[in-house]
């Protein structure tokens, strides 16, 4: 394995309106001319050293000589299905959206210009080891070459791709900890006004995040390890591909469109999955005053005055009349960029901002071949926002809950912005992995995370236990997947990837095992006959999922309506809305949301005896980010119900503007159930389908499928590969 090279955080660096200006010059360079012939030549001779091999679902298998020609390949793959969505998280990442978006997008680019400076990432690659500066060069060629072969393809903003560029986005969750700065609050204090029509926070009430499993030898029917792999994102935010090189890569998986690792996968080593951790690692601090003298601005920080650095950000935006720009003074103390002001103070962030260490964990990570090999990448610590579950092929299941843990007094209260003036509420260093929440081989001989808290990952007397460590490593409490998973998986002895599968696709909705006897008490109490036949169907109902249950549909209706009688703006964890919902309403609010729940399904469908297939659909009609849906279009029922109410294999359902049915946009998308052992095994399915083009038939060959969670077997030896080939070819053909 590549050596591992630990970098320190990085400074963020000035920058002034006139190197703004150059930075995006340089981004856009050769915007409208031809590549160099020198590129064009060097290009073309490392594509004949690749090949890719669309099997019969359109996923690429990419093969290379080295490293860096399987980074090329699997860019030019990702460019071929989807550089719509290859760009859009680019411009996203380095702050260019308003260029292509407008002024509504400014403070989304302005908060990620606080972090994530052009200069600095430059610098980043020219210090980068020699072996990930070559993947970084090949990542940019690989985009590179496909616009130079695809002249028909044309860019919103990033014409050209640059090798630095990978750096801006290093690590593959669907939100990263800079998107959990408010854009509304940024623009409140950078802005001075809330008038223009600024992109708005998106509050989504259903869970996001993933679900993974990991079962021991002693628990699965052919004695070998198994991992379950389920994230929860949004639809068509991943890529699946193959790569393999005869420098030992071989991963196969999931990776975020435009980076060049896999992200949640497997090789005949060793597998990883992640979710989303609830490790507190983000920090605000306020400042009692900021004192203004000779032009600058100073905090004080205990006995002495520290200057607050100030530079000049020029973000650039589209208008009818072409391109304006605006300039914004933005503010960084030693903890981080100012970014809202409360009570009269000024508030900064810290969080994780170490790019090149991130990429070296995210591309490494694919390369180890032990569970040793794999603790020790973890060292790197540099993995903000996820767990992860882990299995092997030498029997090992693991459990890591994060990867980054700064040390902090735990005097103070971290959940709130604490005293930036005070330097005993700095950060401390970070906690070595020993000292982190952990879990190998527990002896229930499985573990699981649905981004709930840990301390149940393995059962009541095999889980880590939440004394034993600082608060601040795991703020979150349990949720209702997770009583699911508590009620299945320690009654399997007789694991199969089949089974791990039907497990994974289990039914049960444990919220309305908690909701319906209450509501029967309430029925008990003030009788309603117009209501009897709801009740005693809810009652007698399963509390399982089916596309012929008229419950579930009833459920979800009278579910919605519970929740929308939960206060706003409470200090608490998610979780504690179901013990809100189950106590504090009263008898009467749950008959009158069981009536509206029925008044809206007859307005909606002409009765609210609809089966849930009926409601629940999915559709695709075009391969854009935004999906537009329409009741007379064709799609398919899905099974799966909301993670809201406790369903492992979730979806993301709702109408949209013009419809009755729901349609969904979030849930499962990739997910995968691999047995190690002296070969691998793997079925896998991808919600709808990997190409972006409706012209293509793998646009949505996997639609019908994802509703009724039929999975496929994974081709990952090259014989398999070549047996079930659609396509072979190197890039530019």
């Amino acid at each position: 394995m590549k050596k591992l090279l630990i970098m320190m955080m990085f400074a963020l660096a000035a920058c002034s309106s006139q190197e703004g200006q150059q930075s995006q010059e340089a981004a856009n360079d050769n915007a409208d001319m031809a590549a160099p012939s020198g590129d064009v030549a060097r290009w073309e001779a490392q594509a004949q050293n690749i090949t890719i091999i669309r099997d019969n679902w359109g996923v690429p298998h990419i093969y290379g000589k080295t490293d860096a020609d399987a980074v090329f390949g699997v860019m030019y793959a990702q460019a071929e299905d989807d550089f719509n969505r290859v760009e859009v998280n680019y411009m996203n990442a380095m702050g260019l959206l308003a260029q292509a978006e407008g002024e509504s997008e400014i403070y989304r680019d302005l908060r990620m210009r606080l972090f994530i400076q052009q200069d600095e990432m430059k610098r980043l690659y020219a210090e980068a080891p020699d072996w990930l500066k070559e993947l970084m060069d090949a990542y940019a060629d690989g985009l590179n070459y496909f616009l130079h072969t695809h002249p028909e393809v044309q860019p919103k903003v990033i014409k050209h791709f640059e090798p630095w560029m990978a750096l801006s986005f290093s690590e593959g969750s669907i939100g990263g900890d800079i998107e959990t700065i408010s854009t509304s609050e940024l623009e409140k204090f950078y802005g001075g006004t809330q008038t223009m029509a600024a992109a708005p926070d998106i509050v989504d009430m259903e869970p996001r995040g993933s679900n993974g499993m990991a079962v021991s030898p002693s628990k699965t029917v052919n004695g070998k390890a198994l991992l379950y792999i389920n994230p929860h994102t949004t639809h068509y935010f991943r890529e699946e591909a193959h790569m393999v090189s005869e420098e030992g890569l071989n991963a196969y998986g999931a990776l975020t469109w435009g980076q060049f690792f896999i992200y949640q996968g497997f090789s005949e080593y060793n597998g990883w999955m992640h979710t989303s951790t609830r490790s507190d690692v983000i920090d605000e601090y306020y400042y009692d005053e900021i004192i203004e003298r000779d032009g600058k601005l100073y905090y004080m920080y205990g006995n002495e005055e520290r200057e607050v650095k100030q530079s000049v950000e020029t973000i650039e935006y589209k208008t009818d009349n072409g391109m304006a720009s605006r300039d914004f003074t933005v503010y960084h103390t030693h903890h981080g960029p100012v970014v809202r002001e409360q009570d009269g103070k000024w508030i900064s962030v810290q969080l994780m901002n170490i790019p090149l260490t991130a990429l070296n964990q995210s591309y490494t990570r694919t390369k180890t071949k032990s569970y040793e090999e794999f603790y020790e990448m973890m060292r790197l610590k540099s993995n903000s926002s996820n767990n992860t579950v882990y299995a092997d092929k030498d029997g090992n299941i693991a459990y890591f809950h994060g990867n980054f843990h700064p040390i902090r007094n735990t005097d103070y209260d971290f959940n709130h912005p604490v005293d930036g003036n005070n330097p005993d509420t700095d950060w401390k260093g970070l906690h070595p992995v020993e000292e982190a929440i952990n879990l190998l081989n527990p002896g229930s001989g499985w573990l699981y995370n649905s981004n709930n808290w840990p301390f149940s990952a393995a059962g009541p007397e095999h889980s880590p236990k939440k004394e034993d460590y600082p608060s601040y490593m795991s703020v979150n409490f349990e949720n209702p997947r997770g009583e699911h998973a508590l009620q299945l998986y320690p009654n399997i002895n007789d694991f199969t990837v089949e089974s791990l599968i039907d497990a994974g696709y289990d039914g049960l909705l444990p919220s309305f095992q908690r909701f319906v006897p209450v509501l029967k008490a309430a029925y008990d109490a003030a009788p309603d006959e117009n209501l009897k036949e709801a009740v005693d169907m809810l009652v007698a109902w399963d509390k399982r999922t089916s596309f012929d249950s008229v419950e579930t549909s009833l459920a979800h209706h009278w579910g919605n309506e519970l929740w929308a009688l939960l206060p706003r703006g409470r200090d608490l964890d998610p979780y504690d809305n179901y013990a809100y919902i189950e106590t504090q309403i009263s008898p009467e609010q749950y008959l009158e949301t069981l009536r509206a729940a029925i008044a809206r399904m007859e307005a909606d469908f002409g009765t609210w005896k609809i089966a849930w297939g009926e409601i629940n659909r999915f559709q695709r009609n075009d391969g854009n980010i935004v999906q537009v849906f329409d009741d007379n279009k064709p799609s398919y029922p899905v099974k799966l119900a909301s993670g809201r109410w406790g369903a492992l294999a979730s979806i993301g359902t709702r109408q949209y503007p013009g419809t009755k049915k729901w349609y969904g946009t979030s849930g499962n998308s990739f997910i995968a159930s691999i047995e190690f052992g002296d070969k691998v095994r793997a079925k896998a399915l991808m919600a709808g389908g990997l190409s972006s083009d409706p012209n293509s038939p793998h646009f949505f060959d996997q639609g019908e499928m994802y509703g009724r969670g039929e999975f496929r077997d994974v081709n990952y030896y090259r014989e398999d590969v070549e047996m079930n080939a659609e396509r072979t070819y190197h890039p530019g053909e």
